[in-house]
């Protein structure tokens, strides 16, 4: 496993690597999370299997900006937009109806899952890929998510690299709403902010 600090050559060397197919642990505003490029099948593959994560569940996204959002979804409706301009960037995950053509293992039924993350790292690390990366919980699937750098090493030793950007905050996970091309808000997963549905 690869160690790198969460200074602009440890990201560079990051996204170096997810380019390259690498798994990459990161701080978030609520834990460690994997990444992978979503669009290398091959690295969705290896980091369901290092996980033991059900293929049927989708793997979320972090976006560089908003602005990659209309190459994922097929629009934003107004309640959906409303929340990003209240919780974004921040650990809300809105699950919108998404575009075709989009790697399966991030598609569940109400679509595909974005945020734009309030931890710098997290953000910066998406900003020097160029492009949307999967957010998952660094941790084995069922066991709790890794709160600094040191428990990613231990929990999945598989990892290729690892940015070091210190303990998070831990404390409850990003909530999961899901937007309706009709408005309507379903709640799939109670989090760090609390969303009406």
């Amino acid at each position: 496993m690869e160690r790198v600090g969460a200074n602009a050559s440890g990201l560079e060397r990051a996204a170096e690597g997810l380019r390259g197919g690498l798994i990459v642990a990161y701080p978030t505003e609520t834990f460690y999370g994997l990444a992978v490029d979503p669009w290398q099948p091959d690295a969705l593959e290896r980091l369901l299997s290092l996980k033991g994560r059900d293929p049927q569940v989708p793997l979320p996204l972090i976006l560089p900006s908003r602005d990659h959002l209309t190459a994922l979804v097929t629009d934003v409706p107004a309640s959906a937009a409303a929340l990003m301009e209240r919780h974004w960037p921040g650990p809300l995950t809105l699950v919108l109806p998404a575009r075709s053509g989009l790697p399966s293992a991030l598609l569940g039924p109400e679509g595909i899952g974005v945020r734009l993350s309030g931890h710098r790292v997290a953000t910066d690390l998406a900003v020097r890929f160029g492009a949307p990366l999967v957010a998952t919980s660094a941790n084995p699937s069922g066991d709790p998510p890794a709160q600094n750098a040191d428990q990613v090493a231990q929990y999945l030793p598989g990892v290729d690299l690892l940015v070091d950007g210190g303990p998070t905050a831990g404390g409850a996970p990003s909530t999961v709403v899901a937007v309706a091309s009709s408005g309507e808000i379903i709640v799939l997963r109670q989090g760090a902010i609390h969303v009406r549905g």
